[in-house]
């Protein structure tokens, strides 16, 4: 029998972990769940309709990869949320970040970082200071 493909290193799986205990707060509001495929890498399920199961499966083999669709998970349901019964409610995602004061813009983007600190990697806060530098 052939030896299993391994499509993740045992340090991406680490970190990967460390992501998803990072957002861990988020997922009691929304409807996804990651799952730890071991070898095949995270999974986010998304969109959950009993008795069918899942709409949306994507796998994840770095975490960066992962942090990042986990924070724009994240955004998202802040700017639906905030646009909610307001004329912003049918613009797209980057036009109602547009709209918001600098100050809820920095609010926003001090989330991000706060996600990347709790995380403790290194690679993931410098990509954060970065993307949080050129933003303001």
């Amino acid at each position: 029998m052939d030896k299993p493909q391994i499509y993740i290193t045992d340090e991406e799986k680490i970190n990967c972990r460390k992501v998803v205990d990072a957002f861990a707060e988020i997922f009691d509001f929304e409807d996804l769940v990651i799952v730890n495929a071991e070898n095949y890498g995270f999974v986010k399920l998304q969109y959950f309709k009993f008795p069918y199961g899942f709409d949306t499966a994507t796998a994840f083999f770095n975490s960066q990869s992962l942090f990042d669709d986990l924070w724009t998970e994240w955004l998202e349901t802040q700017l639906i949320n905030l646009s909610v019964g307001t004329p912003m409610e049918e613009m797209d995602y980057g036009d109602i970040l547009k709209c918001m004061s600098k100050e809820k813009q920095k609010e926003f983007f001090d989330k991000r970082v706060y996600f990347a600190e709790k995380t403790g990697i290194k690679s993931i806060l410098d990509d954060t200071m970065q993307r949080v530098a050129k933003a303001f």
